[in-house]
């Protein structure tokens, strides 16, 4: 007689050729198809489509059944500054690459001048980089922005008549000018010298520093110009 291992082997073997389980009953094998149905249409073993659902899927119709898998974007360029997304598409596409700078678009490697005082090149990861001039102090109290120029000029049609040193007695005041330099000085008037001192650093454009003037007691400009 046949042992019971015997036997177990004998039935584990017709379960693995025949398709039967060791009860006896058929295994369901997964049927075979020849059509898949999707998006409202069919497709036959082979073909190739994209969910109206999703368009980032892309389906395969197999004998098993459809084989789906998604779609990876790639990265769009750093220096992309317009993208745009449309319906029958996966991924966002880049329309333009360049530097976008106070609303105003510049493609790669433009050099331009936003303002008198800058120089920028659009550089190729799509940044602005720009420089800001550097005045030189002119020499002079009050010098003159003018139009289409950075840095401030010592207009001569502004410029006081240079007087004589006097003796002062020293009647001292403070004025604010937003055009004033270190280490300049300058006769306002034939009875008032200014000059400017520290207040901020030296060199910016910008300007904001204090002048202090002197002026003769007891005198007016026209006094003094008689008297010159």
């Amino acid at each position: 007689m046949l042992s019971s291992q015997c036997i177990l082997a004998v039935l584990l073997c017709a379960q693995a050729v025949l398709g039967f389980s060791v009860a006896g009953h058929q295994q369901q094998q997964p049927p075979l198809v020849s059509t898949c149905e999707a998006n409202g249409s069919v497709y036959y073993v082979g073909e190739w489509y994209f969910l109206d659902s999703d368009q980032c899927t892309q389906c395969e119709c197999t004998a098993e059944g459809p084989e789906c898998a998604r779609t990876e974007c790639t990265s769009l360029p750093a220096a992309c500054i317009h993208v745009s997304h449309y319906p029958s598409d996966c991924c966002p596409r880049c329309e333009r690459i360049g530097c976008e700078y106070r609303g105003v678009v510049y493609d790669l490697g433009q050099n331009f001048q936003p303002s008198e005082c800058e120089q920028c090149t659009c550089d190729i990861s799509g940044i602005a980089r720009c420089l800001v001039a550097d005045c030189a102090p002119p020499p002079c109290v009050n010098p003159v922005y003018q139009p289409g120029k950075c840095c401030p000029d010592w207009v001569r049609a502004n410029l006081v008549t240079m007087y004589p040193v006097h003796v002062f007695t020293h009647l001292t005041f403070t004025i604010k000018s937003p055009n004033c330099y270190t280490d300049s000085s300058l006769w306002v008037d034939s009875c008032t010298k200014c000059r400017c001192h520290d207040g901020q650093d030296a060199g910016y454009w910008e300007g904001n520093r204090l002048a202090t003037c002197s002026r003769l007691k007891n005198c007016t400009p026209e006094q003094s110009k008689t008297q010159n």
